[in-house]
């Protein structure tokens, strides 16, 4: 049955003596082509609006577009989400591993991690790693409970605000991934490890090549949601001076006061990487998502064979 209702008319024949035929006439769907009428003309008007007024000051947008100072904060943006991601992502499956084991050391230390780093705000902690040099002023390496040492430097030159910003967004990661990782194995059935293990696998060995497998379909698509989450959160970076997209902008409408077209040039960039983000995640969802009911098809297919049922 296709996605529109359909009615039924007779069409007329001559009088014979057999059936009638039968034409399947479409149901006209008025109000729905009234709706988006005014959907339409309303988003039409509201850009319209937008790209007009003279507050936005394109030329000023087009100026900081492209320009050394934008770029170089886009790449600092780039490089602390990656970086951010590849440490939580990493991080995260150790923790779930930890809080998965019979071990109640593990468990429990997992766990405190985890209540620590997710119950506190990313900004509190940011700004904690920022001016860790006023809570541990040196970092020194030596034999404990003596005077002996064998190094130290001073905890601000080791960690300067891009490091701080990377520890806080990374460890921050680190928790929210090893919830979703946790799940992900947990979505497993158990039967799948008794299998594995039956055939002499060893538990890392089974992790690797049997759990993990079958539980990126589950893991997927929310850490596809932690990357793009993650790096709209580099813009907190901004709070310590970490040299990132916003805190390059900011730092320019400080001085000629254009806030309006430079906010604009952030969020220009900012839906351009998110945009771009979307598509190796969708690419991932159908790669883990391969025998499964309907994993094949993507959300544009399953639109445009929608929209061909309804014309017919």
């Amino acid at each position: 049955m296709t996605a529109t209702s359909q009615r039924v008319a007779p069409t007329p024949t001559p009088h014979t003596n057999g059936p009638a035929r039968i034409q399947a006439v479409p149901l006209r769907h008025t109000g729905r082509w009234i709706s988006a009428g005014i959907v339409g003309i309303a988003t039409a008007a509201f850009l319209f609006s937008v790209v007009q007024n003279p507050n936005l000051d394109w030329p000023t947008v087009g100026e900081y577009l492209f320009a050394p100072l934008t770029l170089q904060g886009l790449a600092t943006t780039i490089f602390l989400t990656v970086s951010a991601m590849a440490i939580g992502l990493a991080g995260g499956i150790v923790v779930a591993v930890m809080r998965l084991s019979p071990n109640p050391v593990l468990r429990v230390v997992s766990g405190l991690f985890v209540w620590v780093f997710r119950g506190t705000p990313v900004l509190l902690q940011l700004i904690f790693w920022g001016f860790i040099g006023a809570f541990i002023p040196k970092i020194v390496l030596g034999i404990p409970f003596t005077s002996i040492e064998f190094w130290s430097v001073s905890t601000s030159d080791l960690i300067p605000a891009t490091v701080a910003a990377l520890l806080a967004l990374g460890l921050n990661e680190m928790a929210y991934a090893s919830e979703i990782v946790r799940a992900g194995i947990q979505s497993v059935d158990n039967g799948q490890t008794e299998a594995a293990h039956s055939l002499g696998m060893s538990p890392g060995r089974t992790l690797r090549r049997i759990v993990l497998p079958q539980a990126m379909r589950v893991i997927v698509p929310p850490m596809g949601n932690e990357v793009i989450t993650m790096l709209k959160t580099t813009a907190l970076v901004s709070v310590i001076a970490g040299r990132d997209l916003m805190s390059n902008l900011q730092a320019a409408y400080a001085q000629n006061f254009k806030i309006i077209p430079l906010l604009i040039v952030a969020a220009i960039w900012y839906l351009v990487l998110t945009s771009i983000l979307a598509v190796p995640q969708a690419w991932l969802e159908r790669r883990f998502g391969r025998g499964v009911a309907g994993a094949r098809e993507s959300s544009v297919t399953r639109v445009l064979q929608a929209w061909k049922g309804g014309k017919k």
